[in-house]
């Protein structure tokens, strides 16, 4: 498969992905645990924000951009415009992953000293997914271009589902994930710190810290299956789709913090989301017959997200009340036990 990515740039790009790792692992253990503001969260979201911009530019400036070269020129502005939607499309997809996260840390009660440790491990495994499975629809595609319609059959269908599901309080209680962790997993009835695992009446039990990283997990892979086939529409160019993503997630943590006391204000984003998955998954079943430019793509997509984020401010949502439940048992059962 064609691809813009040199041994240079994907060894430089894996360079830089592990150094921001660290050096988040190393700021992370250095804080402990502790509650993240709103002016870090801010802060933070526009560092990962300026990088993300200017790895475009860069990529823009090696690419040609500024070069006398024509051919050169047009490949980079392309690359930067590719870049930009899929990296507009995957931090869009992301603000969804927020509002999930925030459903599990309301339900299960998650200190907010705790949830900047979760975030981080849910934010590696993300990673580490997304890279896989790029890899691999890359291939796919490589190998069967219909795998193609595959995927925006997908988008469409999912596009459509996200639409009706919109405004509807998820039922963590029926869960079939949380329900089987539920009847295979001891979990203790409230948290020990930061740790996984803690002995209740010296019975080995899971956190209920353990279950929330476990459910971040799987939502990682859901959200995963959801993105990955749409930024595979704007481009197939591995170097882009990965670099997109991986810039997208890792401001995943400091947007969390970012939104999460303003999530009622963008009420109607799921709509705009859904509209822009079903964008991309007409934009993949029509490829053969006529090739959307990615520029219209990246403006369609940005005007749709504005619009429902407006619409949200000048449109109260309805009214909702919700309850956090006792995490290791359902409704009406006792939680109350004994640490040792």
């Amino acid at each position: 498969m064609l691809t813009v990515g040199t041994p240079l740039m994907w060894t430089l790009f894996a360079l830089f992905v592990l150094l921001a790792l660290a050096l988040d692992f190393f700021a992370l253990s250095r804080q402990g645990a502790h509650r993240v503001s709103m002016r870090e969260a801010g802060v933070w979201s526009l560092v990962w924000v300026a990088v993300s911009f200017l790895f475009m530019g860069w990529l823009w400036w090696y690419l040609g951009g500024l070069g006398d070269d024509a051919t050169a020129r047009e490949l980079a502005n392309t690359k930067a415009i590719e870049f930009t939607t899929g990296y507009l499309i995957e931090k869009a997809l992301a603000v969804d992953n927020v509002f999930v996260f925030l459903m599990l840390f309301t339900y299960f009660a998650v200190p907010a000293e705790f949830q900047k440790r979760v975030l981080m491990i849910g934010v590696l495994g993300a990673l580490v997914l997304r890279a896989v499975m790029i890899l691999v629809g890359a291939w796919l595609i490589a190998q069967f271009h219909w795998i193609l319609y595959v995927f925006g059959v997908f988008l469409l269908f999912t596009g459509i589902k996200m639409w009706w599901a919109a405004g509807q309080e998820p039922d963590l209680d029926n869960n079939p994930a949380l329900n089987w962790i539920r009847r295979k997993v001891r979990i203790a009835p409230d948290y020990d710190g930061e740790k996984f695992f803690t002995f209740v009446k010296g019975v080995r039990m899971a956190t209920p810290l353990a279950i929330v990283v476990a459910l971040i997990g799987i939502v990682d892979v859901v959200f995963a299956v959801d993105s990955i086939p749409a930024i595979f529409a704007i481009t197939t160019d591995p170097f882009i789709v990965l670099t997109s993503n991986v810039f997208a997630i890792l401001g995943l943590r400091a947007m969390y913090f970012l939104l999460a006391g303003a999530h009622e204000r963008f009420h109607l984003l799921s709509y705009g989301l859904a509209l822009v998955l079903a964008f991309i998954g007409i934009k993949m079943l029509i490829v053969d017959f006529y090739k959307i430019p990615v520029a219209l793509s990246l403006s369609v997509t940005f005007g749709i997200l504005v619009i429902t984020m407006l619409l949200s401010v000048f449109i109260p949502p309805k009214g909702k009340s919700g309850t956090a439940y006792p995490f290791a048992a359902k409704k009406g059962e006792s939680s109350g036990s004994e640490k040792t």
